[in-house]
């Protein structure tokens, strides 16, 4: 049974090859991503060693700010951020506290978002801001999988996050078609070469199963194309600009949330 005092060496290793790369690669830039990883990694870390509380807590805080950041993306009026947010808080708490609950959790907050717009009588807008919430609701829901997970997410967490490190850097340098219009930087050769290397990582850390490894080598590289189609859609480079060297959040988790959502699928 994976804990996360097993991931504890394992995440201290992962950061400090990272560091010498960053150091080696000498970009600013990625010694200033290397420096966010560097304070973020701990945090998720002890949010996990707490437990269920601690998950949670980090679970409502992510969800709240990717919900912002994908209220700006899409152009959507603060009132809906604001809804947006304590939908996806709420379903999240109602996860932990009352798991039977969820799915009534989730249309709830589906039918705050809805009513948003329709109270204000928004007959222009209305139907884009329906639809982006509902789209925002459904993708950051899942979050509320992580305290559930425990340990088993803070893995996938850890594969994902190494698999993007390593497709970025080998789509540099190997080469190669392209993997979708959404994303022109992103080649075939760093996709597989990242999947590769989380499927690594998951034997490393003795939790590959069929879900894991669909989750790693399909849900990660469609979690990020994802949101490479809502940030073209919204000519926007990053989601944010107040993460040193990442942009947003919401550009840090996009991988993870559709390998969760795959992982919830299959298991």
């Amino acid at each position: 049974m994976i804990s996360v005092a097993s991931l504890a060496p394992f995440l201290g290793g992962a950061l400090a090859l990272g560091g010498i790369a960053a150091a080696l690669s000498r970009r600013r830039e990625l010694l200033v991503r290397w420096c966010c990883w560097a304070v973020g990694v701990p945090l998720v870390a002890g949010a996990f060693w707490w437990g269920s509380p601690g998950v949670t807590a980090l679970a409502v805080v992510v969800g709240v700010v990717a919900a912002m950041e994908f209220g700006g993306l899409m152009g959507l009026s603060r009132p809906d951020r604001a809804v947006l947010a304590a939908a996806v808080s709420g379903v999240v708490l109602t996860f932990w506290l009352a798991p039977g609950h969820g799915v009534r959790a989730v249309a709830v907050g589906a039918l705050a978002i809805a009513a948003v717009p329709l109270l204000a009588g928004d007959s222009t807008h209305g139907l884009r801001r329906l639809g982006a919430g509902l789209l925002g609701l459904v993708w950051l829901s899942v979050l509320a999988a992580l305290a559930p997970l425990g340990a088993t997410a803070l893995a996938l967490f850890v594969a994902v996050s190494v698999g993007d490190i390593v497709a970025y850097f080998a789509g540099q340098r190997l080469g190669g078609p392209r993997l979708s219009p959404l994303s022109p930087a992103k080649r075939w050769s760093g996709t597989l070469s990242g999947a590769a290397a989380a499927l690594g990582v998951l034997a490393a850390l003795s939790v590959l199963s069929l879900p894991m490894a669909v989750a790693v080598a399909v849900g990660a590289p469609a979690g990020d194309l994802l949101e490479s189609m809502v940030k073209r859609g919204a000519q926007a480079k990053d989601s944010a600009h107040w993460l040193a060297g990442s942009g947003g959040l919401l550009d840090r988790i996009d991988s993870l949330l559709l390998a969760l959502a795959v992982l919830l699928l299959l298991r």
